[in-house]
């Protein structure tokens, strides 16, 4: 009988620059429909359009994010059962990625210019967090999808009101990750201690204004 085949570390190495390559330059391809694919385009005034843009742009970043964070964490991960939680829910990740690329392009818009820098960046907390042991990586899956999720609520203020194709996909993705939030905290994750989430709220924060403008 066959058996899976072992990765070396040039083989994941690969794998991972692949993964890095296909969120930031790669056009994704979501497993599910677009939330937005039956709700009418609404012509935006240029204000409202470069800030529907912007939002979606932030958001666009945070998936590229959520992929890089997940995939630091598994590369760690010392449970095979976490190790597949984690990936399973960066697959469900792209479906909100290439939503927002979709929607960015519908906006005339791109993605942000620092997207490698942002990817980069995530994925080596995302291994430092999992070097803490599987507790403290799911509890910091928690932390950022609860913080995900309150920006993403944010947005579905701000947007201009008549932009309901952004709105739309917006409330999936927090239901979505809501949903990934509770699904760590049932299966084990410690609570992260402070300064963690603060720094972590500091850190989106900053991300948020850069990403709006580049």
């Amino acid at each position: 009988m066959p058996t899976a085949r072992a990765f070396d570390p040039l083989d994941r190495l690969l794998i991972e620059a692949q993964r890095a390559l296909d969120s930031i330059a790669g056009r994704p391809e979501a497993s599910r429909p677009n939330p937005a694919a039956d709700t009418a385009e609404v012509v935006l005034d240029e204000p409202e359009r470069r800030h529907a843009a912007g939002l979606m742009r932030i958001n666009h970043v945070g998936e590229v994010c959520a992929q890089a964070l997940y995939s630091g964490q598994a590369a760690v991960a010392r449970d095979p059962a976490t190790r597949a939680d984690l990936l399973a829910a960066a697959a469900e990740e792209t479906d909100h990625l290439a939503w927002c690329a979709d929607r960015l392009r519908e906006l005339n818009s791109r993605p942000s210019l620092l997207n490698p820098l942002w990817y980069a960046g995530s994925f080596a907390i995302g291994a430092l967090a999992g070097l803490r042991g599987d507790g403290w990586n799911l509890g910091f899956v928690v932390e950022t999808e609860r913080q995900v999720e309150a920006h993403l609520g944010e947005h579905l203020e701000t947007l201009p009101g008549a932009d309901l194709r952004s709105r739309a996909i917006l409330r999936v993705m927090k239901d979505d990750e809501a949903r990934h939030a509770d699904h760590a905290e049932q299966a084990g994750a410690k609570p992260l201690p402070q300064p963690v989430p603060s720094i972590m709220a500091v850190a989106s924060k900053l991300m948020k204004a850069v990403a709006y403008r580049l």
